[in-house]
């Protein structure tokens, strides 16, 4: 939750630095070389990773970071930051995709329709029955953030059991260098109007010093934000991350419409509401883990290892604990009548 709002406020804090003259992609330079000079010493600890995780470190820099923030920043400068939000909530019907046909595992008939719901409600949000309502490179945009925030939950899952795990702050600090490193070559930030920093951007028809914002979206819509959610992910899967991520389009959404009087209509806000339920089913009906072969109905797991408890969601994963109610014992199988 932490996390969620934390990422939900970068949106109102970068927009007014933008209307202010500074470039989306200059803001992104700004909020990714900031927060990695932040984390350095953390780097600096986890150095080793360097060795023995090099892959994961720049996918992660790539996708979770530098992919994610740009097509996120350069959508809010042509479209709501509450609808460029809602689109990029598309991201859980992407990570079903990313189950069911990279890693060939089944999915249920819940999670296919959590994903029907996303998308016939992004439809709302973005008024396909008047010609699509707002700028068409915007939402592409926004699509492009999806596509790289199923990276973000994937990633931040990777390499977290086993003697060989990452520690996710170091995953973070060498995100951020790498997403730091790949946005000096796209953003050119030698180019950028340096002069806006020391001016102010209104906000709520007030004017605020830019560098506040600047600390705002470096300390706490970055650091704070993907600190919190890479932690988050590790402790609860990220399908049930993903989930209560949905919290950060609702804090962006209210924020605009207060902050920057972005008001969406009803329509686009039953849209979003049916979005986020989309969303939800979608995350916790995907299967979390490979263990074995996941049926496709409702509390039924076949496979289980044995010593594996059942999680709340549907398939047995080392390492997870039974959710209230549910009692395994040591060295038990988990049977199809399992009840999760």
């Amino acid at each position: 939750m932490a996390s969620a709002f934390a990422f939900g406020g970068s949106g109102v804090a970068a927009k007014p630095l933008i209307e202010a003259g500074l470039d989306p992609l200059h803001v992104v330079w700004i909020r990714v070389a900031g927060a990695a000079l932040v984390m350095l010493p953390v780097a600096w600890r986890h150095r080793d990773l360097l060795i023995r995780k090099p892959a994961l470190l720049a996918g992660f820099g790539m996708l979770a970071v530098a992919g994610v923030q740009a097509c996120y920043f350069a959508a809010i400068s042509r479209i709501p930051v509450g609808v460029a939000l809602l689109i990029e909530y598309l991201a859980p019907a992407l990570v079903l995709a990313w189950v069911r046909f990279v890693q060939r595992r089944p999915v249920t008939r819940a999670a296919a329709a959590g994903v029907v719901l996303a998308v016939g409600g992004l439809a709302c949000v973005v008024e396909v029955w008047s010609g699509l309502g707002f700028d068409p490179i915007g939402v592409l945009l926004a699509l492009g953030a999806a596509c790289c925030q199923v990276g973000y939950f994937v990633l931040s899952g990777q390499g977290a059991d086993g003697d060989d795990a990452a520690d996710p702050l170091g995953v973070i600090a060498y995100g951020l260098l790498v997403g730091a490193l790949v946005l000096t070559v796209v953003a050119r930030p030698w180019e950028a109007d340096w002069q806006v920093l020391a001016g102010g951007a209104a906000v709520a028809g007030t004017v605020v010093p830019a560098a506040v914002l600047v600390g705002w979206i470096v300390l706490v819509a970055t650091v704070v934000a993907y600190v919190t959610g890479v932690v988050a992910v590790r402790r609860l899967s990220p399908q049930v991350a993903g989930v209560v991520a949905c919290l950060e389009a609702v804090i962006a959404t209210v924020l605009a419409w207060v902050l920057l009087r972005e008001h969406l209509s009803a329509p686009q806000i039953v849209g979003g509401a049916v979005v986020l339920v989309g969303a939800f089913i979608a995350q916790s009906s995907t299967p979390k883990a490979a263990s074995g072969p996941v049926a496709g109905g409702a509390g039924a797991v076949t496979g289980a290892a044995e010593g594996d408890v059942a999680p709340k969601g549907g398939v047995v994963a080392e390492g997870d604990v039974p959710p209230e109610g549910d009692v395994v014992a040591e060295g038990d199988v988990a049977s199809e009548r399992a009840t999760v």
